[in-house]
């Protein structure tokens, strides 16, 4: 019963005060000329969204940080310290990606242009945040270098390229995610329904699991209070600064219940965004000019086969949560 309430409590409190930070949010980034540039490689009809208020993940990393940190600590009087601390470290690995978001976001600023840092600094940044995050993991609370292989039920020791292997997935899932926020309510969109995912998961598997329950409820009040400022027509974008954060945090939840590969099922469509860039990149190299997709990522693809916006998160977001429901059934 109480983590049914934690979940609630934490769901609602995030949810209002991330809907009430972005009010009072856009118009101090909109003073403060923190617009979004738009690059002119992207889709001509984008342009029009040039001068939107960026690095407005600020308004739902504030009450995530808080909230999930109040939880912790309830969580720690109720179940002890090993029931709470890898909920705060998960929470320090998004608070690692805003931070490293946010420096993207303000080097684009001061630099008045879509590229911030480069790919090679970026890259330093996220595997020193994911090498602290998993030093963590391993020597407070004890995380095995055992991967539990979904679907098999059978679990296969990597002694240390566990770590090598984590390093890579923690990454890879942060750029995924920061790739999938190209367009209003994407990134948004399918992170609450991999928040539902979570939260699904910490009530039905193995028990009651606290922290995921909690992850969860913060997701989905994150995230839903985030959309509505940024669904389409948005009027306020998260960033590097939000899709760095949401994406330590939902490959954290990931380790934190003890299934990091899950998140591969879970947030396929984020590394599908990833893959498609990547594919795109390979063939225009290798035909000398020929393009595989109309534009990449691939939700570019659809906007340039006639998609909306709005149509692309709705079945962005179907897929997702259909990919959790299968999910499920690899807990």
């Amino acid at each position: 019963m109480e983590y049914k309430i934690l979940f609630v409590v934490s769901l609602i409190l995030t949810f209002a005060a991330t809907a009430v930070i972005s009010r009072f949010l856009i118009p101090v980034l909109k003073s403060r000329k923190m617009g979004q540039k738009i690059l002119e490689i992207g889709p001509r009809w984008h342009k029009s969204k040039e001068g939107t208020p960026t690095m407005g993940g600020i308004a739902f990393i504030v009450p995530v940080i808080l909230i999930g940190v109040a939880a912790s600590v309830f969580l720690w009087i109720k179940d002890g310290a090993e029931a709470a601390t890898p909920l705060v470290l998960t929470l320090c690995l998004g608070l690692a990606g805003g931070f490293i978001g946010c420096i993207d976001d303000r080097a684009k600023l001061r630099n008045k242009r879509n590229e911030g840092l480069t790919a090679p600094q970026k890259f330093l940044l996220q595997v020193i945040a994911a090498a602290l995050y998993l030093l963590g993991m391993r020597f407070i609370c004890n995380m095995s270098t055992e991967l539990y292989i979904p679907y098999f039920n059978v679990t296969w020791d990597m002694g240390i390229f566990f770590y090598l292997f984590a390093l890579i997935l923690i990454c890879g899932m942060m750029n995924s995610v920061n790739l999938t926020d190209g367009i209003d309510g994407l990134a948004s969109g399918i992170t609450l329904v991999v928040g539902i995912f979570f939260a699904v998961a910490g009530f039905t598997s193995f028990g009651t699991d606290g922290r995921a329950v909690t992850l969860g409820g913060l997701l989905i009040g994150g995230t839903a209070g985030f959309l509505i400022y940024n669904f389409y027509p948005a009027r306020v974008f998260m960033g590097d600064t939000g899709s760095l954060f949401l994406g330590g945090l939902i490959v954290g939840g990931a380790f934190m219940i003890k299934n990091p590969l899950i998140i591969v099922v879970a947030g396929l469509v984020y590394i599908i965004e990833t893959l498609s860039v990547m594919l795109q990149v390979a063939y225009f190299k290798l035909t000398h000019g020929k393009r595989l997709f109309k534009m990449s990522p691939i939700h570019h693809h659809f906007e340039q086969c006639g998609w909306s916006e709005i149509k692309i998160v709705a079945v962005f977001s179907s897929v997702t949560a259909l990919l959790c429901v299968a999910a499920f059934f690899g807990l």
